[in-house]
């Protein structure tokens, strides 16, 4: 998997930092929103907003016309609210533990994990549409599986070296190879071991 992702992996602006700021916008604005919709906006948002302090004291109405056209407009106000919290009560820092991040209003399980893994460099599992779809066919073909299931065995199967790569690896296979239909599963390389594979090769 790490292997493939060397050669396979996105290149993202917001792979070239860990900071925690940035990660945290590239996460919320991926939520429900193509990347390539999000690769531009991104760039002109931290042209516009770049750390913590200035967004705190952004206009409300400033915040959502910088948003636009991204959609769910909930979203900037949420992190407009968080970088206010990170300013006040943190002295500008965001916090690195999962209890104090799921504190933080818009922030849930997965976009916790992805700013410990991304931003802080910890082994924390994520579990994404892209991740979770890896993870179901990989290990139990089409058969049914809970969230709670798929969460557990995130975290089993990420090593306890390089999991920034590992769970990147793991969003790029579901949103470019293992995709939701017609996945490339020759160019798999999971393919040896997954059990859904016999479902969409060839007969």
């Amino acid at each position: 998997m790490l292997q493939w992702y060397a050669r396979h992996g996105r290149d993202l602006p917001w792979r070239h930092t860990r900071d925690p700021y940035r990660v945290l916008v590239s996460e919320i604005m991926l939520q429900q929103t193509q990347v390539s919709r999000v690769v531009p906006k991104y760039r002109e948002w931290m042209r516009r907003y770049p750390s913590w302090g200035v967004l705190a004291k952004a206009p409300v109405r400033q915040v959502r016309e910088a948003w636009y056209p991204l959609g769910y407009n909930i979203r900037p106000l949420r992190l407009r609210e968080i970088a206010r919290t990170v300013t006040r009560k943190y002295a500008g820092r965001l916090p690195d533990t999962k209890p104090e991040l799921l504190a933080l209003k818009g922030i849930g399980r997965y976009t916790a994990g992805a700013l410990l893994t991304f931003a802080y460099g910890k082994r924390e599992p994520i579990l994404d549409t892209n991740v979770r779809r890896v993870l179901r066919r990989v290990f139990f073909g089409n058969r049914p599986v809970t969230d709670r299931v798929l969460w557990d065995l995130s975290a089993a199967v990420l090593p306890r070296r390089e999991p920034y790569d590992f769970n990147q690896a793991l969003m790029d296979l579901g949103a470019t190879v293992c995709t939701a239909r017609a996945p490339a599963c020759p160019m798999c390389p999971m393919r040896p071991s997954c059990r859904a594979y016999p479902l969409f090769s060839p007969a």
